[in-house]
This record gives structure tokens, sequence and C-alpha cells, in this order.
């Protein structure tokens, strides 16, 4: 096949339009098109009256490669690449130990996934419930107000993304298409046929509540054992080798493989690990607000007269700001069409997250308003004092919201201009339990603060609206990504540990739905390749 790219047609386009753009781009008849699927579709909406849609093509032709010839000096006319996903080992038949996975967030259940369907049989342990108990409990906290430190938005099935916008791009590089082989477990697993080729693809929470079950199912059919509502409280190590686990029932696990994939909020685990001398050092993150408008002001803003097109969706944003003070303000997690979420996995503590369903027809867009925060500056002297931090700022935030899970809320106006709260305007807030107004300006750092009301007006130049006086600001935002980095080599084993891969976003190595499966699938092909050796050596 032929792999097309730039194929650039109007927003209105015919049905017919993208055959005869192909026929155009190769200088050929349509009738020598034999077929042709589409690879991904964008677009480009830099000018709100000309909306342009940009495809990738995949085409059948005759005669291909004396076609190909033709184009050797343009780079959107190549071959078709193969990204089919091929397995780099086999379980060999004298394997005398099963791998451990801990977690089953999206990097776990890829590392399980992939392990298991290479033969390995791998335990999986994770400290929360299946993912529709999980639910239940989540949405219990919500209306309820009842928080169960081991099951919410944190810890469970399928981890912190299921409550999210279940997003499924990433900027991280990916020359050997791992992410392609998580679309299509995804695809395979229930998700919408069209994440396979639109630019930004998303799922969202109850679509991923299903996929996730199929794949449990998978993973036990192929002969891999989970084990919910089971948190590690110890590793055993000998001779700068993992060993086994002490399981939070009692039971030790003995194994020389383990991969570590627990999420950003798994406190207690890094200082367990920390503990034993598993070598990890302090990381940047980030921490804001939730920053909730109408969905209509964005649409009216991104997309003009072209609002509320269906192939356009929901409109979402990218924004940064480089601040006077030397600090970078930037959005986060955009939830197009979405709810703002409470998120903490720890009593008397209140953190905000984001989530949509596929649909993203919420009345309100909302996203993260972070500030970067590095551990030279902000947060010295220890690898494990950024959690630190975030404990202190989510309790500070428990304390303003009136020490009931409310958060703190303030319209936006009022935060700018630096007034005592007012009554909301038009923009309802999605957040659960509910809100209380007040000076949010106490939940952050006063350098935090300075940074948002300078990045916000800025903002507003880019997307009209952005500082209006009724949007809402709803805190505080910790759990960006993982306050620590569990260091690791090129073999994807700790720098100290032996058998031990720490992996996905808890480790540092990811950030979103995407990049963590890529991570696990990664760390579960080293974590194999080491196992085969070792049977080979014995």
């Amino acid at each position: 096949m032929i792999r097309l790219t730039e194929i650039k047609l109007p927003l209105d386009h015919e049905e017919d339009a993208i055959l005869a753009a192909i026929a155009k781009k190769l200088n050929i008849p349509a009738e020598q098109v034999l077929s042709f699927n589409m690879f991904k579709r964008g677009y480009d909406a830099r000018k709100k009256s000309k909306i342009l849609l940009i495809y990738t093509l995949d085409v059948v032709v005759d005669n291909e490669a004396q076609l190909l010839e033709q184009f050797t000096n343009d780079p959107h006319v190549k071959v078709t690449p193969d990204m089919e996903y091929k397995f780099v080992a086999q379980a060999p038949t004298n394997l005398t130990e099963r791998p451990v996975v801990i977690g089953f967030g999206p990097c776990g259940l890829f590392a399980g996934l992939v392990l298991a369907q290479m033969g390995f049989n791998p335990i999986i342990v994770e400290r929360g419930k299946e993912v529709r108990e999980r639910t239940k409990d989540t949405f219990g906290f919500w209306r309820k107000r009842t928080l169960n430190p081991e099951s919410n938005v944190q810890f469970g099935e399928g981890g912190a993304g299921t409550f999210s916008d279940g997003k499924l791009y990433s900027q991280v590089k990916d020359p050997k298409h791992y992410g392609r082989k998580v679309i299509e477990e995804f695809v395979a697993s229930g998700a919408p046929e069209e994440i396979r080729y639109v630019s930004k693809p998303h799922i969202g929470t109850f679509k991923l509540v299903t996929m996730i079950e199929k794949m449990r199912a998978k993973i036990i059919e192929l002969g891999g054992e989970i084990r919910f509502s089971t948190r590690v409280d110890d590793i055993h190590m000998e001779d700068g080798q993992i060993t086994g686990l002490t399981l939070s029932d009692g039971e030790k696990i003995q194994s020389r493989h383990v991969v570590l994939a627990v999420g950003h909020s798994a406190r207690d685990t890094f200082e367990m690990l920390h503990e034993r001398g598993v070598y990890m050092e302090a990381k940047p993150f980030s921490v804001g607000f939730r920053i909730e408008h109408k969905q209509s002001v964005i649409d009216e803003a991104r997309f003009g007269k072209n609002a509320g097109n269906p192939i356009l969706g929901a409109a979402d944003y990218k924004l940064v700001h480089h601040c006077k003070n030397g600090r970078t303000v930037y959005s986060f997690c955009m939830c197009p069409g979405g709810t703002v979420v409470a998120a903490t996995s720890e009593e008397g503590r209140v953190v905000t997250n984001g989530m949509s369903q596929y649909s993203r027809a919420e009345r309100n867009a909302n996203s993260a308003i972070v500030v970067g925060i590095s551990p030279e500056e902000d947060f010295p002297g220890h690898p494990l004092a950024g959690i630190q931090l975030q404990r202190e700022l989510e309790t500070g935030a428990f304390q303003l919201g009136g020490e009931n899970y409310d958060a703190p809320a303030q319209k936006i106006g009022d935060f700018l201009k630096g007034r005592d709260p007012s009554a909301l305007g038009d923009v309802a807030p999605s957040f659960t339990p509910g809100i209380k107004l007040t000076d949010i300006s106490k939940a952050l750092p006063e350098f935090a603060i300075e940074a948002i009301r300078e990045a916000i007006p800025a903002f507003d130049k880019k997307i009209k609206g952005f500082a209006g006086e009724d949007g809402l600001l709803t805190g505080v935002e910790t759990r960006t990504s993982s306050p620590v980095c569990i260091k690791r080599g090129k073999d994807y084993q700790s720098v100290n540990l032996k058998g031990f891969y720490p992996a996905g976003e808890g480790a540092g190595y990811a950030g979103g739905i995407l990049s963590a499966g890529i991570d696990g699938i990664k760390a579960a092909e080293a974590l194999a390749l080491s196992m085969v050796e070792q049977a080979n050596n014995a």
C-alpha cells in the first residue's frame, strides 16, 4: 500500500472528494485506485472561516512500485509502514516462576496482557476493586462524601484513567508503533472504530469500564491471574535482586521478575520502597486549579460558525504562558463537555481532576490550569518531599472547602481582581459533592497565584471568553504527574534492584493512558527477554 499524508479538504467536502484528491495527488485516473482506507483524520482550525480536514490515507493501486518511483522526493507519498505488533519472546517450557505485575491501571493492564499473550502467566495484584465495584465506591464518594481509601478515582481496576476523558494520544516517540498495539487492543475490546483514525481519539469513562472488563477476561483466559483488593506491603530482596512480595493479606509471593505499575498516587508504596532502599528521585510536577467555562464559549472561540459540526465535536484547547516571575502556566487534561471530579485517595484532603464521557455532551468544558514546580526550587532535600507538598496543599483545600469534601471555588472575575467571592454566574459548577465559594488564592503558594493571574488574561487572547467574569476555578489540582521518579536503566530494571521494573506514570515514565500502556508493553518485553535468557542459561 501507499501512504499519502497531508491530504487537505474542506470541512464540508463531498464523499467522493477523497477519491478525487487521491487521484490528483498520484496523477492517475480514479479508476486506478483499487481501494483506500483512512489512517488518520485531523483538522486545521487556525482560520475559523475555512476549517480544513487533513487526511492520512493508505491506498491500494495497480503497479504500486512503478508509481512510487515517481515520488521519491515527495515526503507525503511513501510505502505504508508495517505497524503490526510483533511479540519479542515466547515463554519457554522450563520456567520455574511467574512474573508479577503490581497495579492494574493502563500500564499494568498492558504489561499483564502482553505477558499473558507471550505465555508467561503473570500474577497481577491490584489494591483496589474490580472496575464496577470501584465505580460504585467512587460515585458513592461523590454523592455521599464517604471515601474508601482503597477504592476511588485513583485506585482500582483501570487506574486513574478510567475516570478521565479517556484520551488516547501522546507526545512520546513511538518508532516501533506500540501505540498502535494499544489502540488495536482497545478496539478489539469494544472501543469505537474511529479511535483508529481520528487525530485526538478518546473513549470516555463508561466505555472504558466495559473494555477493561473484556481485557481482564482475555488475560485470565490466557493463563494470567488477577487479585483485587490486594496491596503490596513489602518487597523481599537478596544481594540486590528482588525475590518476592508480601501482600496485605499476609501472603508471600516468590518472584524474581516484578513490574511496578502503581500510578502516581500510591504514596504509601513509594514510602515503603524508599525505606527498602530502592533508588528514586524527586521530580517536577505541577499544581493549580480546574477551570470551567460553558462548552459553547470554547466551541465559538475555536470554530466560529462551524461550532457544533459533528466531525469537529466539542472543541478542546492547549494553552501555555511563560510568566514574568519565571514560572510556566499551561492547560492540562482538557475535558470538552465534561465534569470536574473529586479525586482524592486520602481522607481529609481535596483533589480535583477532569472527566468526560464519549459523547462529551455536558454543558461545561474544563481543564487544569497549572504551574510547573521543581524539587530544586520548591521542595528540596528529600526524594519524597513532593508528596509532602501535595498533601499540604490538599489538606489546605479540604479546610478551605469546609472540611466536608466540598472543594474551594471562586469565579474567575473575582479571582483575577482579588475580590471577595460573589454569587455564581452563568457557569454552573459540575464538581460533586459540592463547592464552597471562597478566596482560592489561599489554596496555592503566592508565586503560583501570581502566575495564574497573569496567564488567564493571556489565554483570553487565544480563546475569547477564557477570562470571562463568570467562569469558575475549583481547587486544588495536584496529581498532574508523579512527584517521584524511580530510576531505571536501559534494560528497564531499577538501577539498584535487579528484576524490578518500574514503569508507567507512578514511576515517572508516562503521562496518560496511551503512554502508560506503551511503557507497560516495553517493561513486559524487557522482563520477558530476561526470563527467557535465564531459562536458557539454567
